[in-house]
C-alpha cells in the first residue's frame, strides 16, 4: 500500500520531489511568468483531492488484496515501549523540529501573507538558510553534509537535465512537438475539457517506458502543457493537473521512480500484482485529481 501513499504525498507539495520545482518552471516559463505557482499555492490546490486519495488508497487495496494479517493488538504497547528507550529529545533533535518548522513557514510564505509582498523570500533561499542553521548549530557537521551521496548526485543530474531541457526549448524541439501533438488532437474537434483529458492521459501512461519521473518530465511535460494552453486549457488548471499526474505515475511500475525498485526487491508484491494495482489506482488517483481536484480549484478560483 505504501508505493500507493508515497506517490500521493510527492503530489501534495511542491517540495516533496525534486521534479516539481522544475514543473514549477517549466510552468512559468510558457506562461510568460504569468503563471508562477508557490509552495502555498500548490498545497490548498492538492489538499481536497490528496487527502481524498490517500483516504481511498487502503480501502480499494484492502478489498483486492486482503491483508493476511488484520489485527495486530499489540502494535500500540510496542510503539510505546519504543519511545520509552528513546527517552526526552536530545538538543539536536529539537533544533531540528525547529528548523522544520521554520522551512514550512517561510516556504508557505507566511511572512508574504502578513507583512506584504516585499517579505515573500525564494523557497532555494529558504532551503540553504536551513542547512546553515543546522551547521551553524553543530547539529549537522560539513562532514555529514558530504556524505550525502545521493543528494550530490541528485544535485548534478538534476542540473545536468533542467539545462538539456531548456536547450530543447530554445532549439524548438518543444515547439514542434506540442504543435504536433496540438494538432492531431483539434483535428478530433473536442473541446478544452475533452483534449485536456486526452493529453493527460497520454502523458501519464507514457510513464510505463520511463524508469525517472525526472526523465520524464523534462522530456515531455513542456511540451504537453504547450499543447494544453493551444487546446484552450485553462493554464493554473492544466498545470496542476499535470502537476498531479506528474507524481502519481510513480505507481504504475515496479521501475517507475529510484524507490520503486527497492519496494519491490522486499518481495512482498509480485510483477502481476503491482502491475494491476498500480493500473487499478492510476485510474481512481486521475479520477479523483482531474474531477474532485478541478471542482475545488474551481472554488478556489484558479480558474
Amino acid at each position: 500500500m505504501s508505493y500507493h501513499i508515497n506517490p500521493i504525498t510527492s503530489a501534495m507539495f511542491i517540495t516533496a520531489t525534486a521534479p516539481n520545482p522544475l514543473i514549477v518552471k517549466l510552468i512559468a516559463d510558457a506562461t510568460g511568468a504569468n503563471i508562477s505557482i508557490t509552495w502555498s499555492t500548490w498545497a490548498l490546490a492538492a489538499l481536497v483531492p490528496g487527502l481524498l486519495c490517500i483516504a481511498l488508497v487502503p480501502l480499494v487495496v484492502y478489498a483486492i488484496y486482503p491483508p493476511e494479517v488484520k489485527s495486530t493488538p499489540d502494535a500500540k504497547t510496542y510503539a510505546e515501549s519504543k519511545l520509552t528507550e528513546m527517552g526526552p529529545m536530545s538538543y539536536g533533535e529539537k533544533i531540528m523540529v525547529g528548523v522544520f518548522a521554520m522551512l514550512l513557514v517561510l516556504w508557505a510564505d507566511v511572512p508574504a501573507m502578513i507583512l506584504g509582498a516585499d517579505y515573500a523570500v525564494n523557497t532555494t533561499a529558504v532551503a540553504f538558510l536551513g542547512l546553515s542553521v543546522l551547521l551553524v548549530t553543530g547539529v549537522l557537521s560539513w562532514d555529514d553534509v558530504l556524505k550525502e551521496k545521493s543528494a550530490w548526485d541528485t544535485v548534478v543530474w538534476f542540473s545536468a537535465l533542467v539545462m538539456m531541457a531548456t536547450f530543447l526549448n530554445k532549439l524548438g524541439l518543444v515547439t514542434w512537438f506540442s504543435t504536433l501533438v496540438e494538432s492531431n488532437i483539434a483535428q478530433l474537434g473536442f473541446d478544452w475539457i475533452v483534449s485536456a483529458i486526452i493529453l493527460v492521459a497520454v502523458y501519464f501512461y507514457a510513464h510505463y517506458f520511463f524508469a525517472s519521473t525526472t526523465a520524464h518530465i523534462t522530456a515531455m511535460f513542456a511540451a504537453f502543457y504547450a499543447a494544453g494552453l493551444a487546446l484552450g486549457a485553462p493554464p493554473l488548471f492544466l498545470g496542476l493537473l499535470l502537476a498531479g499526474a506528474s507524481s502519481l505515475m510513480m505507481s504504475l511500475t515496479h521501475y517507475a521512480t529510484g524507490t520503486s525498485p527497492i519496494v519491490f526487491g522486499s518481495g512482498y508484491v509480485s510483477l502481476k500484482d503491482w502491475w494491476v494495482m498500480g493500473l487499478i489506482m492510476s485510474v481512481i488517483n486521475l479520477s479523483v485529481w482531474g474531477i474532485i481536484g478541478g471542482l475545488w480549484w474551481k472554488a478556489l478560483g484558479y480558474w
